[in-house]
């Protein structure tokens, strides 16, 4: 049978009147894919890319041809393709019906479109016919659907294929990342009871400076100086906030006043920083192979990154008995590390970070563990995500040192929260000083930098 004849017996069959199972619901999710059906061209669309790839499949992972070349080939054997399937259409049709086809065989499908779009950031694969977006913090439901369960695991799997990871029925989740550095989190049946989810954290193609984040104004000039200072002065840093508030963000802003003659070394889950010091070594993580072996976490990169002759050490994200082996790092000659923890204030990431700690099985003494917190960590910077969708620093702290049992803090700047919200719903607040003088001031000045004491005077803000 030709690939028009099999278009025509498709069209008749789908021409028939659906009958709705028993009992189904008037969903929305149901009526997405009643609509979804209806599409004159989605038989067209399934048997044309069958034919194509029965076509140029063995050349698609031909080591010998460029990118370029490949593209061109998908191409011309697709406007042939879609040429033959006689099927009538407009121009505008037969166009997007190529985009569509030339975008699973060539990237990520439906995605492809998202993933080129510098205002999203984030894009969420609640089922095959489900997809949402986030553009300048609010969620909105995209109009693209993958064709089905299978089309969409066909794209998971192709993602995490070219970064060597693997996602099935023995290994359902993966974290891994794209070509752009954009991070993915997929999880499949039998955990995800739905249908298979994709979560991809896109970051900006061009990494952000500080100079971005005074003008999105996540925080104002005089914190941003004070923080560069910090940073030039080797103070230890945490990062501190709640998912999707933009720590990773600020910690490649922040990584990016390391001094060019300094030995960097960056740990992480999935490589997102990016940073432009000439002297930068990157490591990740690698999961369990399927039988279970061969798992190499950050705490066991944390102790190897140790014994290569490190000035700085940037972790990712501590969220395990890594804690250990980073405060020791802290303790014991690596001034100016960075890293990020999940938590909702700077008192609760210390908190964290000793939990994390106690997780290591050393059966440390809680006043132990909270002196090597406090004399590993010098400052903590807290960020939010507002209900406008905006992404702050509220609150920079410092960890002044110990009394009896306790971590004392003492806030250098806090978040004004009593200016409310416009008649847009935008925040009117701002990270203002506390007018107090932080104590890491004397300690900067031994590394030879200095800091305006104005820049913490009560009542300034300045973009």
């Amino acid at each position: 049978m030709s690939l028009s004849d099999r278009i025509a017996k498709a069209q008749r069959e789908q021409a028939k009147p659906a009958v709705p199972a028993q009992g189904e619901r008037s969903t929305a999710s149901a009526m997405r894919r009643r609509i979804a059906k209806r599409d004159p061209f989605a038989e067209v669309k399934r048997l044309v890319h069958a034919q194509l790839v029965e076509k140029v499949g063995p050349q698609l992972y031909d080591v010998d041809m460029t990118q370029s070349e490949l593209e061109q080939l998908v191409r011309a054997s697709l406007q042939g393709a879609i040429s033959s399937s006689q099927q009538p259409m407009s121009g505008s049709d037969r166009n997007r019906l190529s985009q569509e086809i030339a975008d699973d065989i060539l990237g990520y499908g439906p995605l492809e479109p998202f993933l080129h779009d510098p205002t999203l950031t984030e894009i969420m694969v609640n089922s095959h016919d489900d997809i949402w977006i986030e553009r300048d913090g609010q969620l909105s439901r995209a109009e693209a659907t993958f064709a089905d369960e299978a089309h969409l695991r066909r794209t998971i799997e192709k993602i995490v294929a070219k970064v060597g990871r693997r996602v099935d029925e023995t290994s359902p989740m993966v974290d891994a990342r794209l070509a752009d550095g954009s991070r993915i989190n997929a999880i499949i049946p039998p955990l995800a009871l739905d249908g298979s989810k994709l979560t991809i954290r896109k970051f900006a193609a061009d990494p952000f400076t500080i100079e971005d984040l005074i003008a999105f104004d996540t925080l104002p000039d005089n914190a941003a100086r004070v923080l560069e200072a910090c940073i030039k002065g080797r103070l230890n840093v945490l990062v501190s906030g709640g998912t999707g508030t933009g720590k990773t963000t600020t910690l490649n802003v922040l990584s990016s006043f390391i001094p060019d003659n300094e030995r960097i070394i960056t740990i992480e889950d999935a490589a997102e920083l990016r940073l432009h010091q000439d002297h930068v070594l990157r490591l990740e993580s690698r999961p369990a192979n399927i039988e279970g072996k061969g798992e190499i976490t950050i705490r066991d990169l944390v102790r190897n990154s140790l014994r290569m002759r490190p000035d700085r050490i940037v972790v990712g994200e501590i969220r395990d008995a890594a804690a250990l082996d980073m405060l020791q790092a802290m303790n014991t000659g690596h001034d100016g590390s960075i890293s990020t923890v999940h938590a909702n204030s700077p008192r609760d990431a210390l908190g964290r970070v000793e939990t994390m700690v106690m997780m290591a099985g050393m059966d440390l003494p809680i006043r132990v563990i909270r002196e090597q917190i406090a004399g590993a960590i010098n400052l903590i910077i807290q960020q939010a995500r507002l209900k406008d969708g905006s992404r702050r620093v509220t609150a920079i702290t410092e960890v002044v040192g110990m009394e009896g049992d306790v971590i004392t803090l003492q806030d250098v700047f806090v978040f004004d929260y009593s200016a409310g919200y416009d008649d847009f719903g935008r925040s009117l607040g701002h990270l203002r000083p506390t007018a107090l003088r932080p104590r890491f001031l004397d300690r900067l000045s031994d590394h030879g930098v200095q800091v305006d004491p104005g820049l913490f005077a009560e009542g300034q803000y300045a973009r």
